[in-house]
């Protein structure tokens, strides 16, 4: 018979409870109505942001991590249709 202890059980745990602590939001349009990225890179520098990384998210939504137009660390996370805030960090 198999038995399991605590350390066993929080190791095991552990991965499960961190991918879901630090998942972004998740977007459902399709590609198609998406903003084109140097169309939205273009939208956010004249915004006063300086994109330091940009990426396409697992859940499908546009990041950036750079600077906003007060010089502060940014990652954020868009909507990749219509540019708006989905979560900051």
């Amino acid at each position: 018979m198999f038995k399991l202890t605590a350390s066993t059980l929080l190791a095991l745990a552990l991965p499960l409870l961190g991918g879901n602590a630090t998942a972004g939001p998740t977007c459902q349009a399709p590609k198609a109505q998406w903003m084109k990225e140097a169309d939205f890179k273009a939208k956010l520098q004249a915004e006063g942001y300086r994109i330091k990384t940009f990426k396409v998210t697992k859940g499908q939504c546009y990041e950036i991590y750079g600077h906003d137009k007060a010089g502060k660390k940014v990652e954020i996370y868009f909507d990749p249709v219509t540019a708006a805030v989905l979560e900051s960090k």
